[in-house]
């Protein structure tokens, strides 16, 4: 059983720890609230860059011209997959999640003999996808010196996709990240970027004639539509993390105040106990004289 003293010290240390999970918890919503209406306000762009360029791919599915950002090398045997993922720790299952989700489609991919290339954005999901996957892992970008993820970010990254699909390194390319749903829901998302898909259903675009061809604005707007879709999922995993950290560090403030209660009954029962002992020793004593 613990002396009164080592249960002091372990309430004193609970109580610090209380104390950063705290101030850790009120980080994390000051931090939400900006990530979030950064994701937020990139929605509305980015789902217009998604509509512009499927209605001039309809216009060009096909076609012998059309760019191979949209139509592919016409073969699928090298995958490249992007997962993104925070710097840091102490979100919950956030990084987990985005890293399992990337695991399950680059085992799908093996068993279907594809060669697959993993390109990982943060540090937490590079340390767990080189457990088992380390001899896919092929680049690595750091931005644990960012403090405002930014558009130049989000060019960087395609910079360096977009030179590895000319160098024919890969043949499609897919991003991993958590789509911010609330403070409490994070979405796993992996989301196809090259080559550009195009639904079914999609429309061509017949109320405007083009200057120059349709061919020639996509060779200019897809790099720009991958970036745009880079830099809303970096948006998107910023906001999740802020919003998987604060829910984390509630739940740890809240296990923490339990732990207290309990540390705390528990010591006022072995006190209590050490107490009725001297008490009973001293009526012993009184006694025996």
């Amino acid at each position: 059983m613990p002396s009164l003293k080592d249960l002091k010290n372990r309430i004193n240390s609970v109580k610090s720890t209380r104390k950063i999970t705290k101030a850790m918890q009120m980080v994390a919503a000051a931090k939400l609230r900006r990530a979030q209406e950064a994701a937020e306000n990139a929605r509305p762009y980015a789902q217009r860059m998604e509509a512009v360029v499927n209605g001039l791919a309809a216009s060009v599915k096909g076609s012998d011209s059309a760019p191979l950002l949209l139509s592919g090398t016409g073969k699928d045997d090298v995958h490249l997959l992007v997962v993104m993922t925070a710097e840091r720790g102490l979100c919950g299952g956030f990084n987990s999640s985005i890293v399992k989700l990337a695991r399950q489609h680059a085992a799908t991919l093996a068993s279907k003999g594809k060669t697959v290339k993993i390109i990982t954005v943060g540090k937490k999901g590079r340390e767990q996808l080189k457990r088992d996957l380390g001899e896919h892992l092929v680049a690595h970008v750091d931005l644990s010196e960012v403090r405002r993820v930014g558009y130049q970010n989000a060019r960087e990254i395609t910079q360096d996709v977009l030179k590895r699909f000319d160098a024919g390194e890969f043949d499609v390319a897919t991003i991993f990240y958590a789509r911010f749903q609330s403070v409490i829901a994070q979405v796993p998302t992996a989301q196809q970027i090259i080559p550009a898909p195009v639904p079914e259903d999609a429309e061509a675009t017949m109320l405007y004639d083009y200057e120059p061809t349709e061919e020639a604005i996509l060779e200019d707007l897809l790099p720009r539509s991958v970036a745009t879709q880079i830099f809303a999922a970096l948006l998107e995993n910023a906001a999740s993390e802020q919003g998987a950290r604060m829910s984390a560090m509630d739940s740890a403030t809240r296990n923490a105040g339990d732990m207290i209660d309990r540390l705390t009954i528990e010591y006022n029962r072995s006190r209590q106990a050490a107490i009725t002992k001297e008490l009973i020793e001293i009526i012993s004593g009184a006694e025996a004289l």
